[in-house]
């Protein structure tokens, strides 16, 4: 089902929500509802949306135990995002799980597992974070 109009189109808009369902010292949780606008012209849910969800829940995870002054300083910027795109969906929602695979003083590293509807695994990111 891939949407000629949507591929060919000058501009293209969207929104993407979602909210943290749980958080703890090791693990967040959040979900994203699926929405036309986060779609792609072949009508699942667009890398990016997976993506930006994964490095969001990471990076809410490393901020628990961040020490930032005021300027923002020690905020942790992710430099890489190493992303393994599994499987997609058209509509429901998407659950990505975020967990402390290493955490040092300089160096944070975490893996987002995204699962979709029936708890389908869709995607597994890893993202490296030091302080900014």
């Amino acid at each position: 089902m891939f949407d000629s109009n949507f591929a060919l189109a000058a501009k293209h808009t969207g929104e993407i929500e979602f909210s943290i369902e749980q958080r703890s010292e090791h693990q967040v949780t959040s979900r994203m509802p699926i929405s036309k606008g986060m779609l792609n012209p072949f009508g699942t849910i667009h890398a990016n949306a997976l993506i930006w969800m994964a490095d969001v829940t990471a990076t809410v995870l490393a901020l628990q135990n961040a020490k930032m002054d005021s300027g923002g300083r020690g905020f942790p910027l992710a430099i890489n995002i190493s992303t393994n795109l599994i499987g997609n969906q058209r509509e429901g929602g998407v659950t990505a799980e975020a967990k402390i695979v290493r955490k040092r003083k300089r160096v944070n590293v975490i893996r987002t597992t995204i699962l979709g509807n029936n708890q389908t695994l869709l995607a597994e990111v890893t993202t490296t974070q030091v302080p900014a």
